[in-house]
């Protein structure tokens, strides 16, 4: 860790409370980046039968079935229609779990919280390169690449920009898997964990609406329930699996993903009243990868830099507290 870390995240994190506040256009703040949200849906993840013992870590260490809470979104911190080429996210809080908490002030709190985004790495390798990103960004797009190639130089600029434009598209969020893209500690090592679409294998192309992926998304859980597997990728060596570069993927044929556990969002209709509630307490809560027990505590800069950025955005839009209990969605 650089001896100037801290102060540099801080002075991050106070650049993205500032373009929170400015995204808000005199209103009431939204969340620093992943302002969007596609769907809030109650579900459930079942830890596997008979898991090897490496994989038995924390909340799987024993089969059993723990409430969620799960929301969709955009990453932009703004929000923009759907036809606006984002990165898209999924956030996970689970309830009920036991062990001591990494965020102060939340120590005996039973919430446990995973991060997923569309892509198995970052595009950016370190936070330095992110908020040069996200300060260039907001200025426009007009004179972004220029913006960059004078932040971060000819090569990597390029280099950045190529890989966000190859980005793959969403047709659905229900058919995506999602990846935590930096890693955790897992027990005695490291992972990184992603979710895996387990059914239904048909995929709509995006419809083009505004509001598209969260149509598809709301139509297919009222028709029926969503299920991904959960899957951990294992620390190798800092050189196949580095920790502190999120930009190097981790290659699956030296680290395969082992499942861990099953998440499933029941039916349920997102529309009704009932639905709406659930969607607007969703919304208030915080979504962080340091709501976690020390035996999943997130590693490496990338995740450093989250702990300070997010804290502040949580400060700033007055999150609900961390929730006690799960109410299920009935119908």
């Amino acid at each position: 860790m650089a001896p100037d870390e801290v102060e540099r995240f801080e002075r991050y994190a106070s650049e993205l409370r500032e373009l929170q506040r400015k995204n808000a256009r005199g209103g009431p703040p939204s969340r620093a980046l992943h302002a969007k949200a596609h769907v809030g849906a109650f579900g459930e993840l079942t830890v596997s039968p008979g898991l090897p013992e490496p994989l038995r870590v924390a909340l799987f260490a024993e089969q059993r079935t723990w409430p969620v809470y799960a929301r969709f979104s955009n990453g932009s911190g703004r929000n923009q229609p759907d036809r606006t080429a984002d990165i898209r996210g999924l956030a996970l809080k689970l309830i009920g779990v036991p062990g001591r908490k990494l965020i102060p002030g939340l120590e005996d709190k039973l919430t446990q919280d995973f991060l997923f985004v569309q892509l198995p790495t970052m595009p950016f390798g370190t936070p330095d390169e992110f908020l040069a990103f996200v300060r260039t960004a907001a200025k426009g797009p007009a004179l972004l690449v220029p913006r960059l190639i004078g932040a971060l130089g000819l090569g990597r600029a390029l280099s950045l920009l190529k890989g966000l434009a190859s980005m793959p598209k969403v047709g659905s969020l229900a058919t995506t898997p999602f990846y935590t893209a930096l890693p955790l500690r897992f027990g005695a090592t490291a992972a990184k964990l992603a979710v895996f679409p387990v059914g239904p294998t048909e995929v709509h192309p995006a419809s083009g609406a505004p509001a598209g992926l969260r149509d598809d998304l709301v139509t297919r859980l009222r028709n029926g329930p969503l299920t991904w597997s959960l899957r951990a990728q294992l620390f190798v060596d800092e050189r196949t699996t580095p920790i502190e570069d999120a930009s190097v993927p981790w290659p699956e044929d030296r680290s395969p993903f082992h499942e861990l556990a099953r998440l499933v969002l029941p039916q349920q209709d997102l529309l009704s009243a009932r639905g709406t509630q659930l969607e607007g307490k969703i919304e208030r809560m915080s979504f962080d990868p340091w709501h976690s027990v020390e035996e999943l505590r997130p590693l490496g800069a990338m995740m450093r830099a989250r702990a300070i950025a997010y804290r502040e955005s949580v400060l700033e839009r007055q999150a609900a507290p961390e929730p006690d209990e799960a109410v299920k969605l009935a119908g």
